[in-house]
């Protein structure tokens, strides 16, 4: 897709958000609970960032418990031990049935049990994904970003939260010091289905928008949640933040669900947002700091000047 005569690439990956994290700690937990971990086994030299204690204490206990915890997905042990996974951007998770072999090049770790054999798995050259082994629940407390869970929230504990500094929506919700779960995906998703721009201020926001973005973002969530482990009844096997039934994500030239307006999106660094102009931002279109620098007067203010 071109803009303005440049062409923007799509990321081949983006970070699973809480739907898909949720989802896979469902699989994971029904499949895990209860087996005992026989065996770990490292693959990348990389993918162990902390392992106090060692991580072959972890072998021979049961697992008790799957969690999530912000975007990182935790296996609880017996003992108080705890293994905590961050799937980064390109990281996923396979499982395999007892016999299995890892596939070769991107397989960062395996988990062995009787029934079966949990990969953790990266594409491309960047090792990013994390495996930590963690002994005392301070140390477990210690990945919490202190990001609400919003789908615990009432909308007033979520209104605090949202004010309690002054950033742009976008910026705001996809904090995890503030929010938990919530990337470059959802957040689209969120503020489309809450008709609000990404760039507002967050305490530039009424009461009466902030109770409809509350309302929108408990709602995307549990929808695309439901909607994922729908197509997921044995396991996720296909993650993504790229979905054709998105109303605005990865969408950029379609047409918006809503209005048939062609989505709109900003570039910075390498994160992006996805807009309808005309359901968003009252038919304005926000500056994309390259292209509006290089386009100058040229630049369209509008959907209908576009």
């Amino acid at each position: 897709m071109r803009a303005g005569g440049r062409r923007l690439r799509r990321p081949p990956h983006a970070m699973p958000e809480l739907p898909d994290v949720a989802v896979y700690v469902e699989r994971a937990g029904e499949r895990l609970v209860g087996q005992v971990l026989r065996r770990v086994r490292l693959l990348s030299p990389f993918v162990l960032r902390t392992a106090v204690p060692p991580i072959a204490e972890t072998e021979g206990r049961k697992v008790i418990g799957v969690e999530r915890l912000g975007k990182r997905i935790v296996l609880a042990l017996e003992g108080e031990r705890w293994l905590v996974i961050h799937l980064m951007i390109a990281g996923r998770l396979r499982w395999l049935a007892p016999g299995g072999k890892p596939p070769g090049r991107i397989s960062l770790a395996a988990f062995e049990f009787d029934s079966g054999t949990l990969v953790l798995t990266e594409a491309g050259s960047k090792r990013r994904a994390a495996l930590h082994c963690v002994g005392t629940r301070e140390a477990l407390a210690a990945f919490d970003a202190g990001g609400i869970d919003v789908m615990a929230a009432d909308s007033a504990t979520f209104a605090e939260r949202l004010r309690l500094e002054n950033h742009t929506l976008k910026r705001a919700l996809t904090d995890p010091r503030l929010f938990s779960g919530i990337g470059n995906a959802y957040s689209d998703e969120i503020l489309h289905r809450a008709r609000l721009s990404p760039v507002t201020l967050t305490r530039a926001l009424p009461d009466a928008d902030i109770a409809r973005l509350h309302a929108a973002t408990r709602e995307v969530l549990a929808e695309w949640t439901a909607r994922l482990r729908a197509e997921s009844p044995a396991w996720p096997e296909k993650v993504t933040a790229f979905h054709p039934q998105m109303a605005v994500h990865g969408r950029f030239g379609q047409p918006c669900p809503v209005c048939g307006a062609p989505v709109q999106r900003i570039v910075h660094a390498d994160n992006e947002s996805n807009y309808c102009a005309r359901c968003q931002t009252g038919g304005k279109l926000l500056a994309d700091r390259a292209l509006s620098r290089l386009l100058k007067a040229s630049w369209p203010k509008s959907i209908d000047d576009l």
